[in-house]
């Protein structure tokens, strides 16, 4: 088994923006005349989509609101993100990020993004940051209805990039998956598919339970040490 294909995330991997998430459904909620929780964000929503934050945190006040004011809620939000981001004078996008990506070209791999994010949103991001041209294949928020933990979005840029290869013949296990949160890490392994946690959300040594290799940062990576234990097959171990 050789390594193929790499699938990032979005929020937290390649832009550091979930203090501007946070922050947008605190406001919505406030809008909706509900109550904020402290640290309510973090434990509901992070590394999930922006339908499932808001449907469970509406849930847990009780509101019950139909799919139309969902979507009414989540467009709402995203051009409420789409004005934060256009005023920013520089986009935080994690240092070395573009690096890593240039060296997994060189190594001749696959590269997609998969995230719980709206398409325009990653759109916004990706074009304004040059960074657009990497990613073939973007599986968004928009694309599944399941969102992280559950591996439907893994699966489906999969599908993408076979679809894109037919003589690519990818499978789950041929690929590794670039996440910072414990819901975008379980959805990548429910997938069939090891991953690399990123400690730019969580600390290191909680990151270091569940994924297959932890770093502080992409940098960090020793890319090499991964492809052998892909060539000698893919294990679910630990073996950080």
């Amino acid at each position: 088994m050789t390594l193929k294909a790499v699938l990032f995330d979005f929020n937290g991997v390649i832009i550091n923006d979930e203090s501007i998430h946070e922050r947008l459904i605190e406001q919505l909620l406030i809008q909706e005349n509900l109550r904020i929780n402290r640290g309510e964000f973090r434990q509901v929503c992070l590394g999930r989509s922006d339908r499932a934050c808001i449907a469970e945190l509406l849930n847990r006040r009780g509101r019950t609101v139909t799919e139309t004011y969902l979507d009414r809620l989540i467009a709402r939000k995203a051009q409420a993100y789409i004005k934060e981001v256009e005023l920013l004078e520089k986009l935080p996008i994690y240092p070395g990020l573009e690096e890593f990506i240039l060296s997994l070209q060189v190594a001749q791999l696959k590269i997609a993004l998969v995230t719980g994010s709206l398409r325009l949103e990653v759109e916004l991001v990706l074009n304004r940051s040059g960074l657009a041209q990497y990613f073939e294949v973007i599986v968004a928020g928009d694309d599944v209805m399941a969102s992280k933990p559950q591996p439907d979005g893994y699966l489906l840029a999969v599908e993408r990039l076979n679809q894109l290869y037919p003589d690519l013949k990818l499978e789950p296990g041929e690929c590794l998956a670039i996440e910072d949160t414990f819901a975008g890490i379980e959805a990548a392994q429910k997938a069939g598919i090891s991953v690399v946690g990123v400690a730019n959300t969580y600390p290191f040594h909680f990151l270091q339970r569940a994924a297959n290799w932890t770093v502080d940062y992409l940098s960090d990576l020793e890319f090499e040490r991964v492809q052998q234990v892909y060539s000698q097959e893919v294990g679910q171990e630990n073996p950080a």
